[in-house]
């Protein structure tokens, strides 16, 4: 991406298979932060043009359109409005209009951050708080069990199987996340504390830096039919703290509570 009038642009959307698909355009007006105007077409890896009828798209959809993106500041909130000039009625134009919803409700997520996080360097420590459209008692469930927790727990695009989860004092977990690509990544603890449906105290550990063993306190508050899960990460040193929040952290879970806030929707509509 070189955003600036005249530069270029090549985007890869990758698919569940593995497939690899293309568009690439021209920037045409950059204005921060209120408006963008950019050409877009079909594309292969290196730019260049592919017919549309190349992926089923009728002979009136255009090799080449045209997309205007403006931004209003309303305050707390931000109205964007997208036009795409050119496009002509059909099932391809439908089926683009999805696609762009999906993307839309994903840049909600990535700049409407729900969670708080609070970083306490002198006492080693990592608080978290996330509040949830959903009682106590449906929340700690999503927390504890397994069938649930494995469709919340991890980043988007992966698989999460929960090897143990034996929710008892002195009992032990073991999750084991796989990404797209079928890395895995395992995670591992011990119950020390369950107060149902309020507390859980555990240790967190992730397997490949065996020995870093942090302490993890989870409480759950309920207030008019909203939960606020509190989490409280307690590091041995602050190099440990300062590994764990460099990692990613605050993003990782952020996009991890999202899944468990759309399931706890599901749940609650079912």
């Amino acid at each position: 991406m070189d955003v600036r009038p005249g530069g270029r642009y090549i985007w890869s959307m990758r698919d569940p298979e593995g497939n690899d698909y293309y568009s690439a355009g021209t920037f045409l007006e950059v204005v921060p932060p209120e408006r963008l105007v950019y050409t877009d077409s079909f594309a292969d890896k290196d730019g260049n043009i592919i017919p549309p009828s190349a992926f089923g798209m009728g002979d009136d959809f255009p090799a080449e359109i045209i997309v205007t993106v403006t931004l209003e500041d309303l305050g707390r909130q931000t109205k964007m409005r997208t036009i795409f000039s050119g496009m002509p009625d059909g099932p391809g134009t439908e089926m683009t209009a999805a696609g762009y919803n999906e993307s839309l409700d994903k840049l909600a997520s990535v700049v409407t951050k729900h969670v708080r996080l609070d970083i306490d360097r002198p006492n080693l420590r990592i608080t978290i708080a996330r509040d949830f459209d959903a009682p106590q008692a449906l929340v700690w469930r999503a927390l504890t069990e397994p069938g649930l927790l494995a469709q919340w727990w991890g980043q988007p695009g992966g698989t999460t199987s929960v090897d143990k989860h034996d929710l008892r004092v002195g009992g032990e977990w073991r999750f084991v996340e796989r990404d797209a690509a079928g890395n895995e990544s395992a995670f591992r603890g011990v119950f020390r504390e369950i107060v149902p449906p309020q507390r859980i105290v555990q240790t967190f550990e992730y397997e490949p830096w065996a020995g870093h063993v942090i302490v993890e306190t989870m409480t759950l508050e309920e207030r008019n039919g909203r939960t606020t899960l509190l989490a409280v990460e307690q590091f041995d040193n602050i190099e440990d703290l300062e590994g764990m929040y460099q990692s990613g952290m605050e993003d990782g879970t952020e996009k991890s509570y999202n899944q468990l806030a759309a399931l706890l929707s599901k749940l609650a509509a079912s």
